[in-house]
């Protein structure tokens, strides 16, 4: 085990899981120094002078183009509407076929561009199969999908010629690789064939996504094709790799010699296609100024630009309508926790908090590891402190299972047979009140329930017994034994019991609608939460503290996630509008689990009035996840690699950004709602406290005030011709504007 920053630490804490050191040498392996490729929001400046894209064509390439694997489908999915309004009918995504995804996504149509109907109908004639319609998403923009099983009998033939340009050999068991080999010619030959159809010479401007479409941008460089080339990695291959070994990576990044790593894990040849798209493509990008830098050490390349990852984010005409939501979808959750714990339900459910986890089970990288450890030390605390406050936290992440637990199905049927129960009992009381009354007659109490309600009232109160304790996985494991989340609840022992102020609800499934379980889709579920915790060593960018802040939910980041980054430089006190970001950058395991150890403690301690006030504050923030604003580092991306790749027509000057141009979201104008801060230091207070807090806190002034320190949504330039600079933006704009 590699030497620890903490050498002193409690006896539960001994686990194999923690043996990340602290990263105190990242002086020089993760500068903070701000660079021009990470600016702020209001760091790009907007385009005052025309730019012209009427014979411009985007074609945006992804392996996840109407074809859901993994996050960058949502990137794609929201942002397209975005991307749609700036380019029209010049706008195509292109990606695989996939007959399943097809049918319910996609709306097949003949091609209403007649390059695009040429350059299809030739590939057709030529052994392809290449299909043409809109994907059913906001937006309805172009699709472009490709059948590569179509074309396997190339494969062998265009894997010889990759060898042969490039040295890159694929071996023949990878098939997602072989996929690869085959989207990337055939994304190559569509933009080739595009650009010979065309009658003038076309500006084309062609986005690949990840190391699966890199493939394709690496032949439009050797072709030396009229395209102007982008490419995204959202997470590099190697660094995923190497953080799912439990690698001390921050420390290393310098280190690494990346060709004997990847020869390691048997992904050499994936890591040869990423990096040679990261190197020949005109403008590279990626999601966050974490994985920027680590892109510059795995990759040898420092990228031109971040483009941050945004949502489609919905306003409510009032305040009030998001918090009436999470209050209906909070007693949902309320109904399944009933019946989960029936039988042990000595906990008032309204002074209950609901924690959640949820992304792809990756103990160590998702944060889960120190997620469970906080809980413990949570629990010890509520315990001590005699907190009548209950936390139950939800872990949602997907593993091997082959059923529902009996026990957690039981519950849910016995607590709906209790409410049928009640019913029947209510029925029968109110129809002898009904007839009371008719006759002009007070009720006899005595004689409302008879013996027999009585009768069917201890049956169901006999029923609610039980002789263990609630099960803290909803679902049957298949490998229960070694499963790294029952492990470690085995370790710190929190089993659901009694005493217990913290309890843990695994479910190893990804939440639906049509559950029989917990009948809630993942949105309604999120905001029926009180916090969402995730707590991540490796997370490029962070999407699910993203969704949980434009629906008003807190949340805990890190300093290791590009969410937590962007929060940190963005805002002056992230954590009075309800983002807590936890140090795992320069602190030790166990310093960083104190700290959000910390975090959840001062949480609990919040009264009910300071929680909403909080949910209103993130909820404000959601502005700035909006792809109206983050859409324009993409803008910015496109519009540097059409200056690159077509310096005659679009003029590229290189500028240092001014001082001014940064922007960070200042403090709240009120008293902050942390309990460290305020002078309420528990839930217990009184009336009279709540109208001085009422005369000191005025949520409409508060919100209008923060409503003018963040612009207005970008409106898309309009076609036109302009000169760039460095960031994207008209040379000759010397200031921010508001």
């Amino acid at each position: 085990m590699r030497q620890q920053g903490l050498h002193i630490r409690p006896a539960f804490f001994s686990s194999p899981a923690f043996c990340r050191k602290p990263i105190w040498d990242t002086t020089e392996s993760m500068p903070l120094a701000r660079s021009l490729s990470v600016t702020s929001l209001s760091g790009l400046e907007e385009w005052d002078e025309e730019f012209e894209l009427e014979d411009a064509v985007l074609f945006e390439i992804a392996w996840e183009v109407a074809n859901k694997v993994g996050g960058i489908y949502t990137v794609i999915q929201t942002k397209a509407r975005m991307t749609a309004e700036e380019w029209g009918e010049n706008y195509f995504l292109v990606g695989p076929y996939v007959e399943s995804n097809v049918r319910t996504q996609v709306e097949l149509i003949e091609p209403t561009n007649p390059v695009l109907k040429r350059t299809i109908d030739k590939m057709n004639s030529s052994g392809c199969k290449v299909y043409f319609g809109r994907w059913l998403i906001e937006g309805s923009p172009y699709v472009v999908l490709i059948d590569v099983s179509f074309t396997a009998w190339s494969l062998d033939r265009w894997k010889r010629e990759l060898w042969k340009l490039c040295a890159i050999g694929v071996p023949w068991f990878d098939r997602e690789a072989n996929d690869a080999v085959l989207f990337g010619f055939l994304t190559a030959w569509l933009l080739g064939e595009y650009a010979a159809q065309s009658e003038e010479p076309p500006h084309i401007v062609a986005h690949f996504h990840e190391w699966l479409a890199g493939l394709g941008l690496v032949l439009c460089r050797q072709r030396q094709l009229p395209v102007a080339t982008i490419f995204t990695t959202h997470a590099t291959l190697l660094g995923r790799y190497l953080c799912a070994g439990n690698v001390d990576f921050y420390n290393n990044l310098a280190e690494f010699n990346v060709d004997k790593e990847a020869g390691d894990r048997q992904i050499y040849h994936r890591y040869c296609l990423e990096r040679a798209a990261a190197h020949c493509t005109h403008v590279f990008t990626t999601v966050s100024q974490i994985t920027a830098i680590e892109a510059e050490h795995l990759l040898k390349r420092k990228p031109d630009i971040v483009t941050p990852n945004g949502l489609n984010v919905k306003k409510f005409s009032a305040m009030h309508e998001f918090q009436n939501l999470h209050a209906q979808s909070k007693s949902r959750i309320q109904e399944f926790v009933r019946g989960h714990f029936y039988g042990n339900l000595d906990f008032n459910l309204d002074k209950c908090l609901f924690l959640f986890i949820a992304g792809r089970y990756e103990f160590s990288n998702k944060g889960a590891d120190i997620f469970l450890e906080a809980l413990a030390r949570l629990n010890y605390l509520l315990r001590v402190n005699h907190s009548d406050v209950t936390v139950i936290a939800f872990f949602i992440m997907p593993a091997r299972t082959n059923n529902f637990n009996v026990e957690t199905l039981k519950g849910q049927a016995v607590r709906k047979q209790l409410w049928d129960t009640a019913q029947t009992v209510k029925e029968r009381f109110g129809k002898k009140l009904y007839e009371s009354l008719l006759v002009g007659q007070l009720p006899d109490v005595s004689k409302m329930l008879d013996k027999e309600d009585f009768t069917i009232m201890k049956r169901a109160i006999f029923a609610t017994q039980r002789q263990c304790q609630p099960p803290v996985c909803t679902h049957n494991m298949l490998e229960d034994s070694s499963d790294p989340i029952l492990n470690c609840v085995r370790r710190i022992g929190l089993f659901n019991s009694s005493a217990d102020r913290v309890k843990i609800i695994f479910h190893p499934e990804f939440l639906s609608s049509t559950s029989p379980l917990l009948p809630m889709d993942y949105e309604e579920f999120v905001r029926g939460c009180h916090l969402g915790v995730f707590p991540s060593y490796y997370e490029p960018w962070g999407y699910t503290p993203a969704e949980c802040t434009v629906m008003g939910i807190p949340s805990i980041s890190t300093n290791l996630s590009g969410f937590g980054c962007f929060m940190e430089e963005h805002i002056a006190d992230p954590s009075a509008y309800g983002i807590y970001i936890l140090d795992r950058r320069y602190k030790g395991v166990d310093e960083s689990c104190n700290q959000l150890t910390s975090f959840l403690f001062q949480f609990c301690k919040q009264s009910r009035r300071q929680r909403i006030i909080q949910r209103n504050r993130t909820e404000r923030l959601s502005d700035l996840l909006d792809w109206r604003y983050l859409g324009r580092y993409y803008i910015a991306a496109r519009h540097m690699a059409l200056a690159k790749a077509f310096p005659d027509t679009y003029i590229y000057e290189p500028h240092e950004p001014s001082p001014t141009s940064g922007f960070r979201y200042p403090r709240p104008a009120s008293v902050p709602p942390s309990p460290a801060l305020s002078r309420h230091s528990s839930p217990h207070h009184s009336e009279v406290e709540d109208n001085e807090e009422d005369e000191r806190y005025d949520e409409d002034l508060e919100a209008e005030k923060d409503r003018v320190n963040i612009r207005q949504p970008y409106n898309m330039p309009v076609k036109g011709k302009a000169v760039l600079g460095a960031n994207g933006s008209g040379a000759d704009e010397a200031g921010v504007k508001n």
